[in-house]
């Protein structure tokens, strides 16, 4: 065992009271090659890096950390970290997510006999970061789970949207790994990762259905911070849709990037319809079809009774 098969890569910020049960969930695997774990503190203002420093003490041999002298961002963390990377595997984990036992050799094992695999994900279990509650499974619950295959393609990410949780992705390392972290998106940056590393280093997008990972929902958590904040939902929106953009540069089919617009769209129509603000629900029903393309019939049914939206949710809520 003597390189380093997989590169976990930790980007972590204020996540002091999460980021050791993250560290001693990877730093515990059980596996038949060497991994490195690289953890980058984006000058955090609680203590993440003093907590950091001491798990980097406890396992020196796997444990790598970091600090940037100012905050710079998520991109350019995932920047630093992917250029710290030696893995022929890499591994993303939010620093307040928790690795499983056998997460790292059941994805490296998979890859390894799935040669046209670019990205391999696994089951995860939402949980309540207060009760430790499991609240759902996130690809299980998925939304649009019944149009996503075990081996999916760009396609299925660029139309249905993001169907893995970050957590859970395992990538092939390629050339361009850099070039694959967009930094013009404001909230949302594992959609255009994930669509990014399929279009540079090609591949299926593969499911592993094993929860291997849990998902941590608390305060500050990306999920909460979007329910309580409409503006932000409306930036993921434009996140998704620069999504496409990105997609159309290399010349994916026009008919699969469309649709995946109006998808994104009406997904947010909905988002509104369900929060009760029926000025953006109409808004954005509006702007989800040509009227000649829609969803499926839920989309149609919705959008041609759009002018009821208390019977809508009624009916769908």
């Amino acid at each position: 065992m003597d390189a380093v098969k997989v590169s976990v890569i930790v980007p972590v910020y204020n996540l002091q009271q999460y980021v050791e049960a993250c560290i001693e969930g990877l730093a515990e695997q059980k596996t038949d090659f060497d991994f490195e774990v690289i953890a980058i503190d984006d000058a955090s203002s609680d203590n993440s890096f003093t907590v950091l420093q001491e798990l980097a003490k406890k396992y020196p041999k796997i444990l790598k950390v970091f600090s940037n002298s100012q905050n710079m961002g998520l991109a350019k963390t995932m920047k630093r970290l992917l250029s710290l990377t030696k893995g022929q595997y890499i591994a993303y984990i939010d620093g307040d997510d928790i690795a499983l036992p056998n997460k790292l050799q059941r994805q490296a094992d998979y890859l390894d006999a799935h040669t046209g695999c670019g990205i391999v994900y696994h089951e995860s279990d939402v949980f309540d970061s207060e009760t430790n509650e499991t609240l759902w499974t996130y690809t299980q619950d998925y939304y649009n789970r019944s149009y996503i295959p075990q081996q999916a393609t760009i396609e299925h990410v660029i139309r249905y949207g993001c169907f893995m949780q970050a957590g859970t992705v395992m990538i092939r390392r390629h050339n361009h790994l850099l070039e694959a972290v967009d930094e013009d998106n404001q909230i949302l940056l594992d959609h255009p990762w994930h669509v990014l590393n399929l279009l540079y280093g090609q591949g299926s997008i593969d499911f592993i259905d094993q929860t291997l990972g849990r998902y941590r929902i608390h305060q500050d958590s990306f999920g909460a911070q979007t329910l309580r904040s409409f503006s932000r939902r409306e930036q993921v929106l434009n996140d998704q849709l620069h999504v496409c953009d990105l997609a159309e540069k290399f010349n994916l089919d026009d008919d699969i990037i469309q649709a995946g617009r109006y998808h994104y769209i009406y997904a947010t129509a909905l988002f509104f319809l369900k929060a009760k603000e029926d000025a953006l629900f109409s808004r954005y029903i509006v702007k989800s079809t040509d009227q000649k393309w829609f969803f499926d019939a839920k989309h149609r049914a919705i959008f041609m009774a759009r002018d009821k939206p208390e019977r809508l949710r009624a009916e769908y809520f």
